[in-house]
């Protein structure tokens, strides 16, 4: 009986991380089957890596939604799949120095003071594209695409349904707050007779996903690079939170390095097929607390529960008919909550703004980042996040710590060399 379970418990995590597994491909235009596919393929991965011994499920990461957006409007789907690639090189690149120089290493090159803002500018930086989105417009606002008395109460309906269910929902539900949210837009969209079904009526039942092979344009290369930046943090983050769920230490067995490779070859693996890059599910680490079932083996059957999923064509086209208020009003709470983020991260660290250094860092990177600020020579340039996140570490390796120079002096001053 227990293995029959195993199949049941595993669909019903799926369930829990279906409503940000797919909404992510929906918002930057990449296909939902493929990213359900990937996010199966990506865990598997993950599991080879670590010894199958965390309880945990992969699948698309938010921290990249902004910058995919941007990469397929400006060098399209598979050029942007290969910056994507490079992206997942680097956080297997940061798990060999890892190995080697141990954890600290991180904490060093990527401190709060550094992580914090590129947080906030990756949250913020789509904010116009969320509003256009809920008054009924195209991303861009250039397109009336639903009338806005009616986008707006479908997006406020959808955001408020949110935030309720994120706080006053218990048990299971309370992990889903995004499908909620999702279920009554879509309802809404439903009575108002704004929902397209042609696409469903037209799929197959079962077909193959639209998988894209990755180009290697380096400008979408160095654009991407720095954007691992905070979902790398985010990922010890996570692993910390499993740890702390089932009582063991992941950072010491399988090891952070295995956890970050693991991370690293999943997103690698999940461009190449033209998949959003995956990213340890804090929804699904939530579900495990609930259910208190730590078997890493329950999350071998959520991936293999979407790899058959991803073969639903009708599945996918019924997923592209939600209309655009009903993504706009949860990415109104979507990419402010990963700002809020990037600041929590400097509130809890203790982020000095009164010294001018932190101050030089946290504004340089806000401005440039969220005013879209560009430097380029000939046909290299950088720009938005990719050039905020740079900039960020070269300013905190190049200017002095003054603070911590200052409390060193006074240590030495109390506790003199013997």
């Amino acid at each position: 009986m227990k293995n029959l379970t195993m199949p049941l418990q595993g669909a019903q995590m799926l369930f829990v991380a279906f409503g940000s597994l797919v909404l992510m491909p929906l918002l930057t235009g990449l296909d939902t089957n493929v990213a359900l596919f990937t996010a199966g393929i990506g865990t598997l991965l993950f599991q080879l890596i670590t010894k199958r011994q965390i309880p945990i499920f992969l699948a698309s990461s938010f921290a990249f939604i902004a910058p995919i957006m941007y990469g397929v409007q400006t060098w399209g789907i598979p050029s942007t799949m290969g910056g994507l690639m490079a992206a997942g090189v680097v956080y297997v690149l940061l798990a060999s120095v890892i190995k080697v120089k141990g954890g600290g290493f991180i904490k060093r090159l990527l401190p709060p003071v550094v992580v914090g803002p590129v947080i906030i500018v990756i949250g913020l930086g789509l904010a116009p594209v969320a509003v256009n989105m809920a008054v009924g417009k195209s991303g861009d606002g250039g397109l009336v695409l639903v009338e806005q008395n009616v986008a707006l109460l479908i997006s406020l309906a959808s955001l408020i349904t949110t935030i309720a269910v994120a706080i006053f929902a218990k048990g299971m539900l309370k992990l889903m707050p995004i499908l909620a949210g999702i279920s009554v837009g879509y309802g809404l969209s439903l009575a108002y007779g704004i929902v397209d079904f042609t696409p469903v009526r037209e799929a197959a039942w079962i077909a193959m996903p639209n998988f894209v092979a990755p180009e290697f344009n380096w400008h979408a290369i160095l654009f991407m690079i720095p954007v691992a930046i905070a979902p790398a943090v985010e990922h010890i983050g996570d692993i910390l939170a499993i740890s702390n769920v089932t009582g063991k230490d992941y950072l010491k067995k399988p090891g952070l390095h295995r956890t970050l490779a693991g991370d690293g070859v999943a997103t690698i693996a999940a461009s190449a097929f033209g998949g959003p890059p995956n990213t340890t599910y804090s929804e699904v680490t939530g579900a495990v607390t609930l259910t208190k079932n730590f078997n890493p083996v329950v999350m071998t059957w959520t991936a293999v529960t979407a790899i058959l999923f991803s073969f639903v064509g009708k599945l996918g086209a019924l997923l592209q008919t939600i209309p655009v208020p009903v993504m706009g009003g949860i990415m109104c709470l979507l990419f402010g909550s990963i700002a809020a983020v990037g600041l929590n991260s400097l509130i809890k660290n203790h982020v000095d703004m009164n010294e001018p250094r932190n101050l030089s860092i946290v504004g340089v990177t806000l401005v440039f980042g969220i005013g879209g600020m560009a430097f380029g020579i000939g046909s290299f340039s950088l720009t938005g996040i990719s050039l905020c996140g740079i900039l960020a570490i070269v300013m905190n390796l190049l200017l002095p710590d003054n603070a911590a120079s200052h409390e060193k002096i006074i240590s030495e001053k109390i506790n003199p060399p013997s």
